[in-house]
């Protein structure tokens, strides 16, 4: 009997919205590294103040993506332009829909003529594999899954560092012994620590500088203990699975977009092509956000900031549909830093016997794989929050919203909306509890602390331009 699919699944139900709300499945997790080396509080600390050791090795999906036809298929998926795109280098990938909707995103590695490696959430990485299986592209994909998703959750094919911080640099010049090197964003080199030689990234978290480092999975253990080693005199941190979560916050990156594959017609044979166990059938939504349309928890590039990327110098699904909408007002992507009042109110329910907040988890608050909460201005609806929790860098709790262009100006009140309606769906990581609202301020993306009164002409002009 052949598996079931999303399709089947989807047809089989009064409302797919509902499905996914009430899923028994809870926050992603981060598999492979202690939720703490030390404490959170000074493992993120660290990533602003000296170092941080990251260990990327377990929980993202990686796809491999070769042969002649590899640049033709992953740019007709890219909303964003391939031009200048070569061996050496990565981008930012997120495909959308026919509808024009992102479905995910990851990292894009060029590494070898032909040759590419994808990595991050499965819904971008399922969208390739896909098309390379269903199309006529002359490629070969192999997709090394997950930890969680594994045989041998011990053994993958490679491993994956990211070394940051103010610091970073110095750390990587003693581990090599050669000065660090001086390559632009998102540009690859070569490198050798302990014997073994790897690709490095010019990568950047919250304002800080830092390589991400991967090469074979065997070198990995060698590798690790030679950074830890050299970052002993930088004040150098391992970062556990606790801390990892909440970068994001100060980064700015929305990480749980819905994928947007569950409606559209021209979705359809995808739908039927992916399993009804996979990624996308056992997703999770949480949050004050409910709707029984699935297409209202979808989101544009320039929901996620993506906007100023995406490039109509090429032929992509979704290219229509964005065009449609690209000269239109959009909603923006603004951090949110609750009222700290509000945040104490909140947390100390849980000292009453009854009516109770919903349970603010520290430092990450999430407890769905796509948290959707309400944000209100004035008594009505003006976007949604989509991850939340604490940075012990600014002392403040902070979401990732996407809100309405007229509540997006820095210093702007709104309300957070906390706890999700009717007492609580039946997720298993949903106490019963009573929602209430949670005051906040809209600030930049990235997060800096800012007087609600003035804020410095540069960043306004850094984000008109971006």
């Amino acid at each position: 009997m052949p598996a079931r699919s999303l399709e089947d699944l989807i047809r089989g139900s009064k409302s797919v919205a509902a499905i996914l709300y009430n899923q028994q499945t809870g926050a992603n997790v981060f598999p492979g590294v202690p939720p703490e080396f030390t404490n959170w509080r000074d493992e993120q600390r660290a990533w602003q103040e000296t170092c941080v050791l990251f260990n990327q090795s377990y929980h993202m999906v990686e796809l491999s993506v070769e042969g002649p036809d590899a640049f033709k298929l992953l740019s007709h998926l890219a909303f964003n332009t391939f031009n200048g795109f070569s061996v050496g280098k990565a981008k930012h990938f997120a495909p959308c829909s026919y509808d024009g909707y992102v479905i995910g995103d990851g990292i894009l590695f060029y590494v070898a003529e032909n040759k590419f490696d994808l990595v991050g959430r499965a819904p971008a990485l399922n969208w390739v594999r896909y098309h390379a299986e269903t199309g006529s592209y002359d490629v070969r994909v192999e997709v090394d899954e997950r930890t969680a998703a594994r045989k041998d959750p011990s053994r993958r094919r490679s491993y994956r560092f990211q070394v940051q911080g103010p610091n970073a640099m110095k750390v990587i010049a003693k581990a090599t012994g050669q000065p660090a090197p001086d390559v632009k964003f998102f540009t690859m080199v070569r490198l050798t620590i302990a014997g073994k030689t790897m690709w490095a990234l010019r990568h950047g978290m919250a304002g800080q500088p830092g390589l991400e480092l991967f090469g074979p999975w065997d070198d990995g253990e060698a590798v690790r203990q030679a950074i830890i080693e050299a970052g002993r005199e930088y004040g150098l941190r391992l970062v556990g699975g606790r801390a990892y979560s909440s970068n994001t916050l100060e980064s700015g990156w929305i990480p749980s977009p819905l994928p947007a594959v569950y409606t559209g017609q021209a979705m359809k044979a995808y739908r039927e092509w992916l399993p009804a166990d996979g990624y996308e059938g056992k997703a999770s939504i949480g949050g004050s956000f409910y709707s029984e349309r699935i297409e209202d928890y979808y989101l544009t590039p320039w929901d996620l900031g993506y906007g100023p990327f995406v490039k109509f110098d090429h032929d992509f699904i979704g290219r229509e549909a964005l065009e449609k909408i690209a000269g239109k007002t959009h909603r923006k992507k603004v951090t949110l830093a609750l009222d700290s009042k509000d945040v104490l109110r909140v947390i100390g329910s849980m000292y009453q016997k009854r009516d109770r907040n919903k349970y603010m988890d520290f430092p990450s608050a999430v407890y769905a794989m796509h948290p959707y909460d309400e944000v209100h201005a004035n008594g009505k609806m003006a976007g949604l929050s989509t991850w939340i929790g604490y940075s012990s860098n600014e002392g403040r709790m902070l979401t990732l919203a996407v809100v309405n262009a007229e509540h997006s100006e820095p210093g702007t009140d709104v309300t957070l909306v906390w706890g999700e309606p009717g007492g609580g769906s039946a997720k298993p990581t949903v106490e019963r509890h009573v929602q209430t609202g949670i005051r906040a301020v809209v600030s930049p993306v990235p997060y800096s602390e800012v007087a609600r009164e003035s804020y410095a002409e540069s960043w306004r002009t850094r984000a008109q331009a971006s």
